[in-house]
């Protein structure tokens, strides 16, 4: 089974996300689009025995599209880190390619 891995993650001089694939493709990821997608529950919410839970909006913080850091999680995610203290979503390699531009 072929699976596409990200190959190389660079910031690009407008600060947006270059990821390289596996697969040849170069797609480009807005930092703006990435945060507003965070999959978090806090962000985007959860269900848990057939009850869904939306969460509360929030106002936007200071430093909230703003990437701090990134750091790969076992062989399946990325973790990104915001400027507001925001660390709790992980990208799967399928959804930060559903992200690229």
């Amino acid at each position: 089974m072929f699976m596409t891995l990200p190959t190389k993650i660079t910031r690009s001089g407008s600060g947006d996300l270059t990821v390289e694939w596996n697969d040849g493709y170069k797609g480009i990821i807005r930092l703006k689009t990435l945060r507003d997608h965070c999959p978090c529950a806090g962000c985007q919410g959860e269900t848990v025995l057939l009850k869904t839970y939306k969460p509360e909006p929030l106002p936007d913080m200071p430093g909230k599209y703003d990437l701090r850091g990134m750091q790969q999680v076992g062989s399946y995610a990325l973790q990104v880190t915001w400027g507001d203290g925001h660390a709790t979503g992980l990208y799967t390699w399928e959804r930060l390619r559903s992200l690229c531009e």
